[in-house]
């Protein structure tokens, strides 16, 4: 095993000390980061130091096989998130038309796109900021909108949409203030309070996704294991036929929720 290299055994010291998990690894990403240009270098450790979260003094969060760029204030993706990547995917062929709703950073569209191809997708969020950058993630390979949930969607989407892929927020309000700090300091509360019981957002999708969603096209949203069965009941209720999908791997669990044909 070949020695390890002082700086980076001094530089991991630093970041275990401060509670990193993983002080190794975000020693190496650092020192990539840094280029070796030492000035640069240690800008980015103080940021770290100072409790800014890794994906943003990088500026780039790693999902599903990609590189998504990320600025301050927005929500980062989540390993988690891959769970609706995948039970998406495989409901998709080329071409077809998706929406990637809530899109933060357009991590999910970006996934979707390097599992299926090329689709006709549109993705949309709220915060201005994320839309921005979601533009930069997607490129041309989308369209981009800013707005609140289905408002900005194009017209011609009604009623033709194959999958609807979400994140929406879900931590309920008042748990917001026990998230760790990168979350709850470092991401804007719209991204992550879900309302009293974190499931707002979700019943506002669930009623109005049935406009949107072709007859066998579904809805793919990210849930709790512990919300699942409310999430399911909104679902049901608004029409949809309703099954709950996990993957240990990752610890995601999603609701999927299907337009009967």
């Amino acid at each position: 095993m070949p020695p390890v290299h002082p700086a980076r055994a001094a530089l991991a010291a630093r970041l275990r000390a401060a509670g990193s998990v993983f002080a190794e690894d975000e020693a190496d990403l650092l020192l990539e980061a840094g280029d070796g240009d030492p000035v640069k270098l240690r800008g980015l450790v103080q940021r770290r130091l100072a409790g800014e979260p890794l994906e943003v003094v990088l500026g780039w969060a790693g999902f599903d096989g990609h590189r998504v760029r990320v600025a301050p204030g927005v929500f980062v993706p989540r390993t988690r998130t891959v769970v609706v990547v995948e039970q998406a995917a495989r409901r998709l062929q080329r071409y077809d038309r998706v929406v990637d709703l809530c899109c933060g950073v357009g991590a999910i569209s970006v996934a979707l796109l390097g599992r299926v191809g090329a689709l006709d997708l549109v993705a949309a969020d709220i915060d201005p900021d994320a839309v921005d950058v979601a533009a930069e993630n997607i490129g041309d390979r989308g369209i981009v909108v800013l707005g609140d949930l289905f408002a900005p969607l194009p017209d011609r989407f009604r009623g033709t949409v194959d999958v609807i892929a979400v994140n929406a927020p879900y931590v309920p309000s008042e748990a917001v203030e026990t998230m760790p700090s990168e979350a709850r300091e470092h991401e804007r509360r719209i991204a992550l309070d879900g309302g009293p019981d974190g499931l707002d957002v979700h019943r506002r999708v669930a009623a109005g996704a049935g406009e949107w969603v072709r007859p066998g096209g579904a809805v793919v949203i990210e849930v709790s294991a512990a919300q699942a069965p409310e999430s399911v009941a909104a679902f049901a209720e608004a029409g949809f036929a309703v099954s709950v999908e996990t993957d240990d791997t990752v610890d995601g669990t999603c609701v999927v929720a299907e337009l009967p044909a």
